[in-house]
Protein backbone atom coordinates (compact mmCIF):
# COMPACT_ATOMS: atom_id res chain seq x y z
CA UNK A 1 0.00 0.00 0.00
CA UNK A 2 1.30 3.33 -1.28
CA UNK A 3 -0.57 5.60 0.97
CA UNK A 4 -0.04 9.77 -0.10
CA UNK A 5 -1.08 12.15 2.22
CA UNK A 6 -3.41 15.06 0.70
CA UNK A 7 -3.72 16.92 3.83
CA UNK A 8 -4.41 16.03 7.47
CA UNK A 9 -8.01 14.66 6.78
CA UNK A 10 -7.75 13.24 3.66
CA UNK A 11 -4.57 10.21 2.64
CA UNK A 12 -5.19 8.34 -0.81
CA UNK A 13 -3.61 5.32 -2.54
CA UNK A 14 -4.34 2.82 -5.11
CA UNK A 15 -5.54 -0.61 -4.52
CA UNK A 16 -6.04 -2.42 -1.04
CA UNK A 17 -6.68 -5.38 0.36
CA UNK A 18 -8.50 -6.39 3.58
CA UNK A 19 -5.41 -7.13 4.96
CA UNK A 20 -4.57 -4.00 4.72
CA UNK A 21 -7.39 -2.66 6.87
CA UNK A 22 -5.59 -3.01 9.92
CA UNK A 23 -2.57 -1.14 9.29
CA UNK A 24 -5.20 0.95 8.33
CA UNK A 25 -7.17 1.69 11.78
CA UNK A 26 -3.38 1.40 13.31
CA UNK A 27 -2.28 4.60 11.53
CA UNK A 28 -5.68 6.54 12.60
CA UNK A 29 -7.72 6.61 9.69
CA UNK A 30 -11.63 6.27 10.58
CA UNK A 31 -12.91 5.67 7.44
CA UNK A 32 -12.26 4.26 4.33
CA UNK A 33 -13.96 5.10 0.95
CA UNK A 34 -13.80 2.69 -2.21
CA UNK A 35 -13.49 4.98 -4.95
CA UNK A 36 -13.23 1.73 -7.58
CA UNK A 37 -15.75 -0.07 -9.34
CA UNK A 38 -15.98 -4.09 -8.52
CA UNK A 39 -14.89 -6.27 -11.67
CA UNK A 40 -12.83 -3.46 -13.25
CA UNK A 41 -9.76 -6.25 -12.66
CA UNK A 42 -10.18 -9.46 -12.76
CA UNK A 43 -7.25 -9.18 -9.62
CA UNK A 44 -8.88 -6.91 -7.71
CA UNK A 45 -10.20 -7.80 -4.50
CA UNK A 46 -14.44 -7.01 -3.75
CA UNK A 47 -15.46 -4.08 -2.43
CA UNK A 48 -17.78 -6.19 -0.08
CA UNK A 49 -14.61 -8.04 1.43
CA UNK A 50 -12.82 -4.48 2.23
CA UNK A 51 -15.90 -3.26 3.29
CA UNK A 52 -16.22 -6.68 6.33
CA UNK A 53 -12.62 -5.97 7.18
CA UNK A 54 -13.26 -2.47 7.81
CA UNK A 55 -16.26 -3.10 9.72
CA UNK A 56 -14.34 -5.69 11.82
CA UNK A 57 -12.17 -2.75 12.59
CA UNK A 58 -14.48 -0.13 13.51
CA UNK A 59 -13.78 1.56 10.39
CA UNK A 60 -16.44 3.23 8.78
CA UNK A 61 -16.81 1.82 4.96
CA UNK A 62 -18.49 4.00 2.07
CA UNK A 63 -18.33 3.10 -1.61
CA UNK A 64 -18.41 5.73 -4.42
CA UNK A 65 -17.02 4.10 -7.27
CA UNK A 66 -15.96 6.41 -10.16
CA UNK A 67 -16.19 4.21 -13.28
CA UNK A 68 -15.96 4.75 -17.16
CA UNK A 69 -19.54 7.00 -16.86
CA UNK A 70 -17.27 10.36 -15.19
CA UNK A 71 -17.78 12.48 -12.23
CA UNK A 72 -21.19 13.16 -11.53
CA UNK A 73 -22.34 16.06 -9.30
CA UNK A 74 -23.76 12.95 -6.77
CA UNK A 75 -20.30 11.62 -6.48
CA UNK A 76 -18.54 14.79 -5.61
CA UNK A 77 -21.54 15.51 -3.07
CA UNK A 78 -21.33 12.09 -1.43
CA UNK A 79 -17.22 12.77 -0.83
CA UNK A 80 -17.82 16.33 0.72
CA UNK A 81 -20.60 14.61 2.58
CA UNK A 82 -18.17 11.95 3.86
CA UNK A 83 -15.17 14.03 4.36
CA UNK A 84 -17.50 16.96 6.97
CA UNK A 85 -18.92 13.73 8.50
CA UNK A 86 -15.48 11.90 9.42
CA UNK A 87 -14.80 13.07 13.06
CA UNK A 88 -10.99 11.67 11.99
CA UNK A 89 -8.70 10.90 8.70
CA UNK A 90 -10.67 9.68 6.16
CA UNK A 91 -8.81 7.13 3.86
CA UNK A 92 -9.70 6.76 0.22
CA UNK A 93 -8.76 4.59 -2.98
CA UNK A 94 -9.20 3.09 -6.14
CA UNK A 95 -6.85 1.82 -8.96
CA UNK A 96 -4.05 4.44 -8.42
CA UNK A 97 -5.40 7.02 -6.03
CA UNK A 98 -6.02 9.08 -8.80
CA UNK A 99 -9.91 9.02 -8.97
CA UNK A 100 -9.93 9.45 -5.46
CA UNK A 101 -7.84 12.20 -5.92
CA UNK A 102 -10.08 13.92 -8.25
CA UNK A 103 -13.35 13.33 -5.90
CA UNK A 104 -11.53 15.14 -3.64
CA UNK A 105 -10.39 17.59 -5.43
CA UNK A 106 -13.97 18.75 -6.58
CA UNK A 107 -14.95 18.07 -3.10
CA UNK A 108 -13.49 20.78 -1.97
CA UNK A 109 -14.21 23.11 -5.11
CA UNK A 110 -15.68 26.45 -3.62
CA UNK A 111 -15.14 26.25 0.04
CA UNK A 112 -10.35 25.70 -0.87
CA UNK A 113 -8.71 28.16 -2.94
CA UNK A 114 -8.14 25.99 -6.13
CA UNK A 115 -4.45 26.72 -6.01
CA UNK A 116 -4.55 24.83 -2.42
CA UNK A 117 -6.18 22.24 -3.58
CA UNK A 118 -3.75 21.85 -6.48
CA UNK A 119 -0.88 22.49 -4.57
CA UNK A 120 -1.72 19.77 -2.04
CA UNK A 121 -2.40 17.51 -4.62
CA UNK A 122 0.83 17.99 -6.51
CA UNK A 123 2.26 17.15 -3.24
CA UNK A 124 1.23 13.87 -3.14
CA UNK A 125 2.06 13.33 -6.62
CA UNK A 126 -1.07 13.91 -8.17
CA UNK A 127 -1.63 16.70 -11.35
CA UNK A 128 -5.37 18.30 -11.08
CA UNK A 129 -4.17 21.44 -12.92
CA UNK A 130 -6.66 20.39 -15.15
CA UNK A 131 -9.84 20.78 -12.90
CA UNK A 132 -8.24 24.66 -12.58
CA UNK A 133 -11.74 25.49 -14.09
CA UNK A 134 -14.14 23.68 -11.80
CA UNK A 135 -12.71 24.12 -8.59
CA UNK A 136 -13.91 27.64 -8.16
CA UNK A 137 -17.82 26.08 -8.21
CA UNK A 138 -19.30 25.20 -5.06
Amino acid sequence: MDLKRINDHVSVSGQIWPEDVAALKAAGFVAIVNNRPDGESPDQPMGADIEAAAKAAGLAYHAIPLGREGVSPDMVAQTRQVLEGSAGPVFCFCRSGTRSTTLWALSQAGETDPSTIIAQAAEAGYDMSHLAGHLTRS
